[in-house]
């Protein structure tokens, strides 16, 4: 295919280089896990999703949700809560803290969030999500961004209803997932309704869900019209992806993914930032599940995982990360 160019994208004051963004995940997309996005070349990293009560406390959890790496700007925070004062003030606290964007989650679907009335949930109170969208763009100067689904269920699918009042109170960017929230993650997600919420709103509309590869990339802004494209649950596990769709989308042109030596060289890199961050135990805790992902169709790793899913001692890590890198290498070797 010949190269496609995009500019990078302007939202009111603050420019995101190109046109690909890392999703905000709870529990994936840490700190150690954006500054590796970054590195590749991904456009824009949010931040885990931080409840507002939580960050008003100043509690230890959402203090360590709002660290940024200085490469990876713009700073966007991520922020829920059912409360439109509350999340005015966590709004003008994330500010101070050094956000530049301030992105509302309306589209997570996890039950422990939706049981809080936050997050998808208030897809179905849309009053009170205009009024918490006015709070927060009346609290801060910063651009304020929002992440939606496409609705409740496929009974109540209003994205573009949301979208439209969005707009209308001073929100300068829109995500849609292309789920409704009782999807979850099952089924296709449905790139023809983001077409329709993109039709029915002015600021730029990122499209989300089932972005794989570069293609789909290309097939998903081509389908959609949207400005830009969110990857999520792809990127686990593969952190450079999003830089490599950006690089496609710029050039035309696949990069290499990391061969075995490199992908062990990354996943270290990523155990010992988490450990560094979270204490060795919480570290070591917080890794398995990239751990998995990395190794997903990786020779020999099911005995690695075996063990780091049964210990939790820096030295018996270290250890076994050794013993796994000389056998990748002769893996490689051959």
């Amino acid at each position: 295919m010949s190269a496609i160019i995009y500019q990078p994208l302007e939202v009111g004051p603050v420019t995101i280089p190109n046109r690909v963004v890392l999703a905000p995940m709870s529990g994936v997309s840490d700190l150690p896990f954006r500054k590796l996005a970054a590195r590749y070349g991904v456009g824009l990293v949010v931040s885990e999703m931080v409840a507002s009560k939580e960050m008003l406390r100043e509690s230890r959890q959402s203090a360590r949700r709002m660290l940024f790496d200085a490469g990876s700007r713009p700073v966007s925070i991520q922020l829920a809560g059912t409360e439109p004062d509350i999340m005015g003030e966590a709004a003008k606290l994330a500010v101070d803290r050094g956000a530049e964007l301030i992105d509302i989650n309306f589209g997570c679907p996890a039950k422990k969030v939706v049981r809080k009335a936050t997050g998808s949930a208030l897809m179905r109170d849309v009053p009170l999500a205009k009024a918490i969208m006015q709070a927060v763009v009346g609290a801060v100067e910063v651009p304020v961004t929002v992440k939606m689904r496409t609705g409740w269920d496929e009974y109540s699918r209003n994205a573009a209803e949301l979208a439209r009042i969005a707009e209308d109170v001073g929100v300068r960017m829109l995500t849609v997932h292309g789920r409704t929230r009782c999807d979850f993650y099952t089924g296709t997600a449905d790139w023809n309704f983001i077409a329709g919420v993109k039709d029915a709103v002015s600021v730029p509309l990122i499209a989300n869900g089932d972005i794989r590869s570069p293609e789909d990339a290309v097939s998903c802004l081509r389908t959609t019209g949207a400005d830009a494209i969110m990857i999520g649950r792809a990127a686990q596990g593969r952190p450079w992806l999003p830089g490599d769709v950006a690089h496609y989308l710029a050039t035309g042109e696949k990069r290499e993914e990391p061969d075995l030596l490199q992908r062990w060289s990354i996943m270290r890199e990523h155990l010992e930032d988490m450990m560094t961050l979270y204490g060795a135990n919480v570290g070591i805790r917080n890794a398995r599940k990239h751990i998995g992902w990395y190794l997903t169709g990786v020779p020999g790793a099911a005995e690695f995982r075996d063990v780091v899913n049964n210990t939790l001692d820096p030295a018996v890590i270290a250890q076994e990360l050794v013993r796994f890198r000389e056998m990748t290498a002769l893996v490689v070797s051959k």
